[in-house]
């Protein structure tokens, strides 16, 4: 079998994000430069035996996650580990395996991938869901958000703390960027869903900004501190369930309508 095929292959399967069976003939002929007919010719007319020269190379055909999978993963780890400015399309590659290109190809720059990312770590989705389909009861509702908030912050690699400490450090940086994209997502899940609660009479007319404010801001201040705290008050810190659901109270206590003179 000719080497070049089996390069063409590879590449073909990098630049898609795609295991080597996965990617289509054409992809593989467009790689070689040459024509599907011609590939086709010179593979006997069996793409069986570039699957089997493929493997002959070391490479497994299939079961080896996708370019996007793992850059994914990649950009998680360095983003947790070293900040949000150690994530270039290079140190991705590098630490997922695979060609600077195929990570154009699957997010066509840095932003894109970082967007990617936002969008699978932080609790937007969550909410949007929740929001989406909330439960009749009050209570169940608020509990419902605390407990993606918690989830969101405790997930590992624990990206949001680190996208947290970008934008303390650098408040015109990359995560200010990241948040500032995202705020109408935010505004329209979350605030949406708290706007429907004032309008209702079930929660206090407060400022829709402050409202959301005195919903996030004590879980995730203490989701960020929590290593610290951990470190210092050991088994005394409570469980995080335990935290979400004392905030969750809390927020309901602070934000309920005032009664009646």
């Amino acid at each position: 079998m000719d080497e070049e095929l089996v390069r063409a292959a590879l590449a073909a399967a990098e630049q898609h994000g795609k295991d080597v069976a996965d990617v289509p003939l054409g992809a593989i002929a467009a790689a070689a430069g040459i024509s599907r007919s011609t590939l086709i010719r010179r593979l006997g007319g069996s793409r069986a035996r570039l699957d089997e020269a493929v493997q002959r190379a070391g490479v497994d055909l299939g079961g080896r996650p996708p370019v996007r999978e793992r850059a994914l993963e990649a950009a998680a780890t360095l983003i947790a580990r070293d900040g949000l400015g150690a994530v270039t399309l290079e140190a991705v590659a590098a630490t997922a395996d695979c060609a600077p290109t195929s990570l154009y190809s699957v997010f066509g720059n840095r932003d894109g991938l970082l967007a990617t990312m936002f969008d699978r770590y932080v609790p937007i989705p969550d909410l949007e869901a929740l929001a989406a389909d909330p439960p009749e009861r009050l209570e169940d509702t608020v509990h419902a958000v605390y407990a993606a908030l918690a989830e969101a912050f405790a997930r590992e690699p624990r990206v949001l703390p680190a996208i947290f400490g970008d934008l303390f450090t650098r408040p015109d940086g990359t995560a200010a960027r990241m948040l500032k994209t995202n705020l109408p997502r935010m505004f329209a899940s979350l605030g949406g869903l708290l706007s429907t609660l004032v309008h209702t009479g079930r929660l206090r007319p407060l400022p829709l900004p402050l409202l959301m404010q005195l919903m996030l801001g004590p879980m995730a201040g203490h989701m960020l501190l929590r290593p610290v705290l951990q470190d210092a008050l050991g088994n005394t810190l409570p469980p995080v369930d335990e935290v979400a659901r004392t905030f969750a109270e809390a927020f309901l206590r602070a934000a309920a309508p005032e009664a009646p003179a």
